[in-house]
């Protein structure tokens, strides 16, 4: 079935993107639940393109998608933190980037009927939840061991730490995956990770090595030191962030990112895809094993 809005049909742009399943997806329902949550929270403010069609069973398509919003800008991260062209942007987004993750925290998800989502259960942490996702989910793609990963499982789980407040939380969110202009941002995208949980998720997310893209001096995102990042969330959010948390998430980050490489490169080696670019993100699983080995290090 296909979903239109006749006031959106009206007003449709010249460009569209159609966003679809991937082939061999194995998320069921990713692309219909993206939909919805794009358009709950465009509507609360945050900076993401409009939807227009959902055809959630495959019959428009082929596969399940939708079509939303083109919208230009670049994505490209060795672009944006290199070239000259986006030095201003450079300077903007660590405040932009904080206001919009504090606008997608600030999301009433309950209210807006997002418990579709991922969430831990009442009594459960939201840090052992993700951590249980991930590593249900490693056990079920790895084809070989990984002790430095293993070795991640049991430092995790001895040091959960606890939320002081559930949000909506991107999961993904960092260069690569917001839309950016000359003068900043333009558009968070890819929200397929989206789900329920500690808004100090992302902010650790985006302190993971493998999103700062050689710019080491940098730690958010190639962009920013940790504690103006931290400032400017506080100043966007009106809630404070508490480091150690937040240190907390960078090391689930980098395992999580080194699962997901895992997947990548399974769905290759399995057949489901023939995108060598798979294969090459596989062999990436090394960079998080010795990162997550160097951070497990400094925490003693």
């Amino acid at each position: 079935m296909i979903a239109l809005d006749p006031a959106s049909a009206r007003e449709l742009p010249h460009k569209l993107v159609l966003r679809c399943d991937p082939p061999g997806s194995h998320l069921p329902g990713q692309r219909r639940d993206e939909y919805r949550l794009l358009e709950v929270v465009r509507d609360c403010g945050v900076p993401v393109p409009r939807v227009f069609w959902l055809a959630s069973d495959g019959s428009a398509f082929g596969t399940p998608g939708f079509f939303m919003e083109w919208l230009e800008g670049e994505t490209v991260p060795r672009r944006l933190l290199r070239e000259e062209s986006y030095e201003a942007a450079r300077k903007a987004l660590p405040d932009q980037l904080a206001q919009a993750l504090a606008r997608i925290h600030a999301v009433d998800w309950q209210a807006r009927r997002l418990d579709f989502l991922p969430c831990p259960a009442a009594e459960q942490p939201a840090a052992l939840f993700e951590l249980e996702r991930f590593e249900h989910l490693y056990r079920a793609v790895t084809p070989d061991p990984h002790p430095a990963f293993e070795l991640a499982f049991c430092w995790l789980r001895e040091h959960a730490v606890y939320e002081d407040r559930r949000t909506l939380v991107h999961g993904d969110f960092r260069l690569g995956n917001v839309l950016v202009g000359q003068d900043g941002l333009r558009a968070v995208l890819d929200w397929e990770l989206a789900h329920i949980g500690d808004p100090m998720e992302d902010l650790g997310w985006l302190c993971v090595r493998s999103w700062r893209f050689g710019q080491d001096t940098l730690p958010v995102a190639g962009l920013a030191q940790r504690e103006e990042f931290y400032r400017a969330y506080e100043r966007a959010s009106g809630h404070p962030v508490d480091p150690r948390r937040v240190r907390y998430w960078e090391v689930l980050g980098n395992l999580k990112w080194g699962i997901i490489t895992i997947l990548q490169a399974r769905g290759f080696l399995d057949g489901t895809s023939n995108n060598v670019e798979l294969a090459t993100i596989g062999r990436r699983t090394a960079e998080t094993e010795w990162e997550l080995l160097q951070l497990l290090g400094e925490e003693g």
